[in-house]
């Protein structure tokens, strides 16, 4: 019944965990940072193009898992500063079309590899 979802499209797990885990019609998600599949490197130049390489992540974790960011049910972001939240809220309005999934957003100290931002997502398939 549980599937674990393991693609080369997100980068590897830093840690002991699933990039996503399939349980009956469900996508759990990993939180992602703002790591490249391709280089390894952290995308960080700008808080937009960290966001925009996290929700990328978040895409190709879901896709391989047959899902989409459109059937995002539930989306956690943990961001070390909410006075990004502008910029945020814009790439969500391009990232997602059909309709806004169910948000939390929390400040928080600190993030893996010193990111700025997190997500975790509870998708459909």
């Amino acid at each position: 019944m549980i599937k674990i979802i393991n693609t080369n499209k997100t980068p590897k797990a830093i840690g002991t965990y699933s990039q996503g885990i399939n349980f009956k019609n469900l996508i759990f998600t990993s939180g992602q940072i703002c790591l490249s599949a391709t280089t390894g490197e952290l995308v960080n130049d700008t808080f937009e193009a960290e966001a925009r390489q996290v929700i990328k992540n978040l895409k190709n974790l879901l896709e391989a898992g047959g899902s989409s960011l459109n059937k995002i049910i539930k989306i956690n972001v943990y961001m070390t500063d909410l006075s990004y939240f502008p910029i945020l809220n814009e790439i969500f309005r391009e990232s997602f079309n059909e309709y806004y999934p169910a948000r939390s957003t929390v400040e928080v100290n600190a993030l893996p590899m010193g990111c700025n931002i997190e997500i975790e997502a509870i998708a459909h398939i």
